[in-house]
């Protein structure tokens, strides 16, 4: 909201900490598992038209958080996001709502409400935060788009780094767990269940692994829809559809954004 002050104190209301994923960083993914917490993969891809400039926001962001693949001969990118899987409660979260690990909480536990994509603007109304949280008389979180407080802002700043450093790990990740399929980022995300243990030695083995180790060039796009696989098809790419896939090892979930560019696959020929 540019050009418009946003006042926030956090009412510790306990909202964000319940039936939520939270993204976590590699090293955070790690300590979860560690902890004998749940871990999800959620992977989604985008047609990557050659010579795309960098100059739009959106792309900008998913370029550097995201690794290169191919799709047959659609060249793509994959992003793969590490959440920490709450269903319910989070496993942290005290009976009186104050976090158990609050010195060690993840990156995203410290910046929320504000938001980690730099095209996206803070919006209360799209937070789980009550009413109270946003009164004018509470400090100043936001001034014209700028994030006030410093050590917030130093935590955008940490988790954005890191997103984009472990890009390359989560490649290796995939490799070590045979994931190859993912969906069309505009509209829907594959949660994959791995194992907790089996997540853990194959993130313990991507970290250690060297820069040469290769990494999965190439993934399917999967979808519901018939004209987007015909889509994917036209351009060189590989489709397959829900019906056709393994439903035990991953979760289609339809999530309806913006391409990222478009005419979305056009622009690939």
């Amino acid at each position: 909201m540019a050009g418009v002050d946003i006042h926030f104190k956090c009412t510790q209301c306990g909202k964000c900490c319940r039936d939520s994923k939270v993204p976590l960083t590699v090293a955070e993914a790690i300590g979860w598992l560690n902890r004998g917490h749940s871990v999800q993969l959620i992977c989604e891809a985008s047609p990557w038209p050659r010579g795309l400039a960098d100059e739009d926001p959106g792309a900008a962001h998913f370029k550097r958080r995201s690794f290169a693949a191919m799709s047959g001969t659609l060249p793509m990118r994959v992003v793969v996001i590490l959440a920490a899987n709450n269903a319910g409660a989070c496993p942290n979260l005290l009976p009186d709502t104050r976090c158990a690990i609050y010195a060690d909480r993840p990156l995203v536990c410290r910046i929320y409400p504000v938001e980690i994509n730099p095209s996206i603007a803070l919006n209360p109304a799209k937070k789980l935060c009550p009413p109270e949280a946003w009164m004018k008389d509470l400090p100043v979180l936001e001034r014209s788009g700028r994030t006030m407080n410093d050590v917030v802002r130093q935590d955008v700043s940490s988790w954005r780094d890191a997103d984009a450093a472990d890009a390359l790990l989560k490649s290796r990740l995939c490799v070590a767990l045979n994931i190859m399929d993912a969906a069309l980022v505009h509209e829907a995300v594959l949660i994959y269940s791995p194992r907790p243990e089996a997540l853990l030695s194959a993130l313990e083995r991507a970290v250690q692994a060297h820069d040469d180790v290769p990494v999965p060039t190439q993934w399917r796009f999967v979808s519901d829809r018939s004209e987007t696989l015909e889509d994917v098809a036209a351009h060189g790419g590989i489709g397959l559809h829900v019906r056709d896939s393994d439903a035990v090892s991953y979760q289609h979930l339809n999530f309806a954004r913006e391409a990222l560019f478009g005419p979305y696959l056009a622009t690939g020929s």
